[in-house]
């Protein structure tokens, strides 16, 4: 193996958020952060070597991106998803929120709806909202712990609401979905009829597992090019999140010119010398390293659904088809939830992304993520079963 995904990397006094926030933010000792979306595993070999590379000169002055970038991220979705574009197609953003933030900006005016998919990462809300647009919601169903979209209440929404904007999850976060090719298109067909844009996350695009595979929006159908805005980034993939290095990529001129005026009048778009490094190493080299991060996150995973099954009855693991956050059901505890909340953080001692960010239709939910060595996960659910037994006692 090219890293240990074995071993607990100590992130204490680095000034991780997902680490060192853990006193600030009132938690007690022995609580596991397993929350923010970032992993627990150094990045592969070749990467940290481009980054030393970079560091070692000791001049870092403004940086563009090299043909040699571009190619990288080209041939990686290329071999990978059969999605095919050109250096022109490409933007970079700092990340994916910047990138959302500045594709409202640049597709609707004030007042304007846009569509979610609810329970759904939190920033696509808080950007809509911060930027003076109308939120819509079209959300989830769930079914018996898999979520499906309701997609006669995708169309009325778009028809009653006049949406302009959708953005899409995919796949995903929280609710693990690997969205496949036929919700894609029949999705995709209501927007071109309607004439709505697409705005595709794509963040978590890499991690897909078992026998499904990732359908970049933008490839489902031929005509899907005109109107996405696709989102993507190594930073999940390589844990790179701290580098703000994104790849927003808009096929139709028109459209990518438009976001482009947004990215120049916020003075967005120039990336860091280490971040273009990084990106580049990472699509270059970053395969065999990326294979085994995947097995030990089904590892991960199986471990937790078999624990919930055999320790945890009361709660209900949705079934994790992509990403590294898993998404749990723990109304079965028949609490409310703010007594759940506290439950989680005080009794269990266990730092996780409440499921009411996502929406109300999270609450009693809890994401934890499990980009982090196995004997974490182990040792939270321990924690995890012990408070619930306590409570029983």
């Amino acid at each position: 193996m090219e890293r240990d995904f074995t071993k607990e990397v100590n992130r204490l006094n680095t000034n991780s958020v997902k680490w060192d926030l853990m006193e600030k933010e009132g938690k007690t000792k022995g609580t596991i952060p397993m929350w923010v979306a970032d992993m627990d595993f150094q990045v592969p070999v070749k990467v940290q070597e481009a980054i030393e590379k970079v560091a070692k000169h000791g001049v870092y002055g403004y940086s563009f991106c090299p043909d040699s970038y571009y190619e990288a991220v080209i041939n990686w979705y290329r071999s990978r998803f059969g999605f095919e574009f050109v250096k022109e197609d490409i933007l970079t953003t700092p990340g994916i929120v910047t990138a959302v933030a500045m594709a409202i900006r640049a597709y609707t005016n004030e007042g304007d709806c846009v569509l979610i998919q609810n329970p759904v990462y939190y920033p696509f809300r808080m950007m809509i909202e911060r930027n003076g647009r109308k939120v819509v919601n079209n959300p989830l169903v769930n079914v018996e712990g898999r979520y499906i979209m309701d997609i006669s209440d995708f169309e009325k929404k778009i028809v009653d609401e006049n949406v302009k904007l959708f953005i899409l999850c995919n796949p995903h976060n929280p609710v693990g979905r690997v969205w496949t090719r036929e919700e894609l298109v029949a999705i995709s067909e209501i927007c071109e009829k309607h004439h709505v844009l697409v705005l595709s996350d794509e963040i978590h695009g890499d991690f897909v597992y078992d026998d499904r595979k990732q359908h970049p929006f933008a490839t489902v159908k031929d005509t899907n090019r005109q109107f996405t805005i696709t989102c993507t980034a190594p930073s999940k993939t390589f844990n790179l999140a701290g580098l703000q290095t994104s790849n927003i990529i808009i096929p139709n001129k028109e459209l990518r010119e438009k976001f482009q005026k947004e990215l120049d009048a916020a003075s967005i778009g120039m990336i860091s010398p280490m971040g273009i490094a990084a990106c580049e190493a990472a699509y270059t080299y970053g395969a065999q390293w990326l294979e085994e991060l995947k097995a030990t996150i089904v590892k991960n995973r199986d471990f937790m659904q078999q624990f919930i099954e055999d320790h945890l009855p009361e709660l209900t693991m949705s079934e994790l088809e992509g990403t590294y956050l898993a998404w749990v059901d723990m109304s079965g505890l028949a609490m409310t939830n703010e007594e759940l909340k506290t439950f989680i953080a005080e009794k269990a001692k266990i730092w996780v992304d409440d499921g009411d960010m996502f929406g109300k239709e999270g609450e009693n939910f809890a994401r934890f993520n499990l980009a982090c060595p196995l004997s974490t996960v182990e040792k939270a659910m321990k924690q995890l079963e012990d408070a619930v037994l306590a409570r029983y006692n």
